[in-house]
């Protein structure tokens, strides 16, 4: 049985920096803004573009003065304006943007400062001797250890519990590891069984990663601080993974062809032998149910009291789509940060639309519109429109900007048809299917990725206009975008497949445009035909946001050393965030629409507040395997699993509802009420608990008892009973969802409610 590794396509990006204040002058109060300019359009009339600028600012401001000229990194200028004056440069023709400048630190991995912690975790996680002494095992495509991402300055010895190894191989000797790369093994058997040997010439028989998934996945999780880090220049600053002070130990059992189970389990079985403290596992297997191999390796896991962490799966948006739903597995979907990568589509009618891109703009486009054509209309293929190798005729398409649709081909191998074809530049739209989901990319050729809407306006626009012309500008990098997080489009979701009662995923985090370290054997977009080498890439997947939960796992289990893999999970799901600053619904960018359950879990993961949850659901191994004996499971079966003789109580009357789960999953099968019930146990102090029920629709009630829950001292358990009434006469297909929150006035310990009618 094979697996894939869980990235989307790879989209980068570039950065332009906000600096600045306001100040009152002549009784207005005034701002720095940042121009962007369209520099093919300006008008033949100026002989340079510092003129253009100039007189395009000189019609809303007489006393208004160029701070900056921007000439590479953007195009356009610096200058100070009042708001109204603003507003009229906005119309000027050939002005593509007005934007108040930003006052911020550089973070190129952005994801530590938009999860709330600053370079020393806001205080919460506090760095001591002992905080290195944790281990996160990373399974994956291996290591790429000359990264300075797994530097270890600073680092204090080896931690005595850790008993893993470095294992030598092609192109990686032993001595490759140090005090934070603590153990780097492979695992090859499978594989070679099936396929016969590696084949040494296209990919290491070693630790060594060919492929760059797994060296971005462990610096995701554990990378070091690395001043100065970029991907082509781009975004320039400090990259640090979530737990950054932590050890990496990695073991590869991904390769070209695949990942094979018998390697996944080898690796597994390494790493609870090694003594990790947290594996990540940015994979995707089977779910016919939980005995398939990632499942069974996690149980082990759990039962040493290691956090398991599992990616989603890029599947979505389709229903039921989610993997890796055991519930000793914490499951992690993707959501988007408050970074984006505008890059503009131009268009001959004055009209441009706003995609992403990454494009390092070393060769601009001349300062023009250029003729656009449409790849269908440049193709004998009757599917020419997607730019398949081959598929474009040079003669059509030399010289111009070429519009390609999206479907089957890596958006990276897309550019490459077109550049090889000719073109000068491309804009790629989304289908319908794929909606407003675009990822930025570090294409060959001056790009940009627009969605669903604006790509069917600019292919109406090519396809009518007699002499359509086109062209394209990279902005660069833009912070603080709202609304931030979005679920990701591709981020796998529920309902549950195998047991519809137990929600999955149980959280999202960081997930698109991540920046981490990267293998020095491929190019940012992976293909072989890329030379370009980077240190650090950006890739996007459920892969990517796996990691970011398996560092945070690693800084609650330093602080609380005594939890247990399942208290760590529910104190980051409890404490998860599912609507903005405003109170609106965190949105899902598939659908345009508010996200669910089914989707987010308990919502986007918030450690700050993770550290001290109030309360918590633990689990223990007796309790998952009470779980499967309510699911029916055989002795065999429990066995596979628990790799021990456990036999079910026949006079016991097991319930999947009885799981200690920290969310509510309802799957009405025709009765009217259900009963759950779920224990707490208190980790924040002496207090009372006063619970809070919300239900988005009638044909649903619920409640809780007791409604209060007193606690005297620190790990006191209580039990409560929740009775959901429903109407089971509602048409299949039916959803509603809600949530029920304790809260002792300084902790709110939310646990979200999804019900549906089968």
């Amino acid at each position: 049985m094979t697996y894939s590794f869980l990235s989307s396509t790879a989209p980068f990006f570039i950065v332009f920096l906000y600096l600045g204040s306001c100040h009152v002058s002549d009784g207005a109060q005034q701002a720095t803004y940042i121009v962007h300019m369209a520099k093919s359009q300006m008008p033949s009339s100026f002989d340079h573009h510092s003129l253009w600028y100039d007189s395009s600012l000189r019609s809303v401001s007489e006393s208004a003065e160029m701070i900056y000229t921007y000439n590479n990194a953007i195009h356009g200028f610096a200058t100070r304006l009042t708001p109204e004056e603003a507003d009229s440069l906005m119309t000027q023709p050939g002005v593509i943007s007005v934007r108040t400048e930003q006052r911020h630190e550089l973070h190129t991995t952005r994801t530590p400062l938009f999860l709330g912690l600053d370079v020393h975790n806001g205080g919460l996680f506090p760095e001591t001797s002992t905080s290195s002494n944790l281990v996160i095992g990373v399974l994956d495509t291996g290591i790429w250890p000359e990264s300075k991402s797994f530097s270890d300055e600073g680092y204090g010895p080896i931690p005595s519990t850790w008993k893993g190894e470095c294992e030598a191989g092609t192109n990686f000797t032993a001595s490759l590891c140090n005090r934070k790369l603590v153990g780097a093994r492979f695992f090859a058997g499978g594989y070679e069984a099936r396929v016969g040997p590696v084949n040494e010439s296209m990919e290491s028989r070693s630790p060594r990663d060919d492929e760059g998934h797994g060296t971005h996945t462990a610096s995701t999780a554990a990378g070091s601080v690395v001043e100065g880090a970029n991907l082509l220049g781009f975004a320039n600053g400090t990259a640090r993974g979530i737990a950054y002070r932590a050890r990496v130990a990695v073991y590869k059992v991904c390769w070209q062809p695949g990942c094979f189970s018998s390697d996944i389990l080898a690796g597994m079985d390494k790493a609870i032998e090694d003594n990790v403290n947290v594996l990540s596992i940015s994979l995707s297997g089977p779910r016919t149910d939980y005995t398939d191999d990632i499942a069974v390796g996690a149980f082990a896991a759990m039962e040493r009291g290691i956090f398991v962490s599992c990616s989603a799966g890029n599947f979505g948006p389709s229903p039921f789509s989610v993997t890796n739903i055991a519930p000793w597995i914490t499951t992690v979907g993707a959501g988007t940060i408050d970074r984006d990568f505008p890059a503009l589509a131009i268009l001959g009618n004055g009209k441009n639309y706003t995609g992403v891109s990454l494009f390092k703009v070393d060769d601009e486009l001349p300062a023009k519109l250029l003729p656009f054509i449409y790849a269908g209309n440049a193709s004998n293929d009757a599917i020419g429109y997607l730019c398949f190798p081959g598929t474009l005729i040079p003669e059509k398409v030399k010289g111009k900007i070429v519009m390609c649709d999206t479907g089957g081909v890596a958006p990276a191998i897309i550019g490459e048809v077109v550049k090889g074809a000719g073109g000068l530049g491309m804009i790629l739209a989304n289908l319908a299917g794929k909606g407003e989901e675009v990822q930025a990319e570090a294409h060959f050729l001056p790009a940009t990725a627009v969605g669903e809407k604006a790509g069917d306006i600019i292919r109406r626009y090519v396809l009518t206009d007699p002499n359509p012309t086109a062209s394209i500008v990279i902005q660069g990098t833009v912070v603080n975008v709202q609304p931030s997080p979005l679920v990701a489009g591709f981020s796998s979701r529920g309902p549950n497949l195998i047991t519809p009662n137990i929600l999955k995923p149980d959280l999202i985090s960081p997930g698109v445009n991540i920046l981490a370290a990267w293998t020095g054997a491929l190019g940012p977009t992976g293909l072989a035909s890329d030379t370009r080498r980077v240190e650090f890439n950006i890739i996007s997947g459920t892969s990517m946001s796996c990691p970011h939960v398996s560092g945070l796992a690693a800084l609650l289990k330093f602080v609380h050393p005594e939890w247990s893999p399942a208290a760590i999970r529910s104190a980051l799901m409890t404490t998860a965030y599912n609507t903005y600053k405003d109170g609106k619904r965190i949105m899902d960018i598939a659908t345009g629409k508010p996200s669910t359950p089914f989707e987010h879990g308990a919502g986007h993961v918030s450690p700050t507040t993770a550290v001290n949850p109030g309360l918590i659901y633990d689990l223990t191994t007796v309790d998952y395997l009470d779980f499967l004996c309510a699911l029916n499971y055989n002795s065999s079966q429990i066995r596979v699993v628990s790799r021990g003789n456990y036999t079910c109580d026949s006079s016991k009357n097991y319930s999947v509802a009885d799981l200690n789960y920290p969310s509510f999953a309802v799957n009405v099968d025709g009765s009217d009420t259900y009963k759950y019930t779920r224990t707490v146990t208190n980790v924040g102090g002496a207090g009372s608990y006063s619970v809070k029920v919300k239900s988005e629709t009638t044909a649903a009630k619920i409640s809780v008892e007791p409604a209060v829950l007193n606690f005297k001292e620190v790990n006191e358990k209580k039990s409560y009973e929740v009775t959901f009434t429903v109407d089971s006469s509602k048409p299949s297909g039916s959803n509603s969802f809600g949530s029920i929150e304790w809260s002792d006035g300084k902790h709110v310990v939310a646990s979200p409610v999804a019900i549906s009618w089968t």
